[in-house]
């Protein structure tokens, strides 16, 4: 009999390709705990195990990691866990970009540090090849056109099967899309980018990019770091165990935030849902994102993030948030919404 965790789940095309991935992605910033990111979590093999066998049973054939999450320690947690499974049936993501060591070189996307780093991902994963390999944000010191030559030649050795990039602004992205077309070289088929209803800047520019080119939108932090789970409000105190307390980070307009929980407030009891499943369920609406991050702590939080793929909002609902969390007019986005009025095609 089949489950009905997965049976609830959506399986989405990642960019241009054929491969189907869950359109919840689990997030492992949360394994390991080792220095700067003892902040956010630090979850040991025990935990990691559960954590990621419960997502594989609710339906998520993708997971999300990175070399510089716990400077390796995250990507070892993950390998040892996803040997209790069918590894031909998983989409493992990982990203390089950021500094890993005191050496002068252990860092950026040049051809030196992504072959080193892609040896040393591979090994801590336990995998012989990378699903989606992703630079993690723009090295302004290396030419673009060295980092997609390496990334190609990655593909190309079959080490890694797809490449996406993350934090890219929409010239930068649209340029190394440009790269590879000229030098028929590999492209980026998704970016993973900071979106959620609580910020939505990413609708100015990269979510146009996007979809003029075919590229799938990976989210991260689709909770606003933790801002969206209902535990912060305008008139309480914030919980003295949670993640903002001490990394307050991603930086948001926290009042217009109280002011979104508050709407979220009535259309979760209205689903008999909680405001985080319905600020997920926003996302999994935008037709530009193929996949949201979620990552948990505690087992209760990943159980109520799955419940997210089953919340269906209605016109009306969408319709609120949207007008409560719309991005202040800004130039050129109302010009050219105002130009292009009489070249909108007429529906039949």
């Amino acid at each position: 009999m089949a489950n009905k965790d997965i049976q609830d789940m959506n399986y989405r095309l990642l960019g241009r390709t054929g491969l189907l991935v869950s359109e919840l992605c689990l997030g492992t910033m949360t394994f390991g705990g080792e220095g700067y990111w003892k902040a956010i979590g630090s979850l040991g093999q025990d935990t990691v195990n559960k954590l990621v066998s419960r997502a594989i049973d609710g339906g998520i054939n993708f997971i999300d990691t990175a070399n510089i999450y716990s400077y390796g320690e995250a990507e070892r947690l993950l390998g040892k866990a996803l040997g209790q499974h069918q590894r031909d049936k998983l989409i493992i993501a990982t990203k390089v970009r950021g500094r890993m060591s005191d050496d002068v070189n252990d860092v950026g996307i040049t051809r030196h540090h992504i072959m080193n780093s892609v040896e040393e991902s591979l090994k801590r994963l336990g995998t012989d090849y990378i699903d989606l390999y992703q630079i993690h944000g723009y090295d302004p010191v290396t030419p673009l056109e060295e980092t997609m030559r390496a990334l190609d030649d990655l593909v190309r050795s079959g080490k890694v099967r797809y490449i996406g990039a993350s934090n890219l602004a929409a010239w930068q992205l649209v340029k190394a899309l440009g790269i590879s077309a000229r030098d028929g070289l590999s492209r980026f088929e998704s970016i993973q980018s900071y979106y959620t209803v609580a910020g939505r800047e990413l609708e100015r520019e990269i979510i146009p990019a996007v979809k003029d080119h075919g590229l799938g939108i990976l989210v991260w932090s689709p909770l606003a770091g933790g801002l969206l789970t209902g535990k912060y409000r305008r008139d309480k105190e914030s919980p003295a165990d949670a993640r903002r307390t001490s990394f307050d980070f991603p930086p948001v307009d926290k009042e217009r935030v109280y002011t979104l929980v508050d709407i979220m407030d009535d259309i979760a009891s209205a689903h008999g849902a909680s405001v985080a499943q319905i600020a997920l369920a926003w996302l999994l609406h935008q037709d530009a994102v193929t996949s949201v991050i979620i990552g948990a702590k505690r087992m209760d939080q990943l159980e109520d993030n799955l419940k997210s793929a089953t919340v269906r909002l209605s016109d009306e609902e969408l319709a609120r948030l949207d007008q409560a969390s719309a991005l202040a007019p800004e130039y050129p986005g109302w010009m050219l919404e105002r130009q292009g009025a009489d070249r909108v095609p007429e529906k039949k």
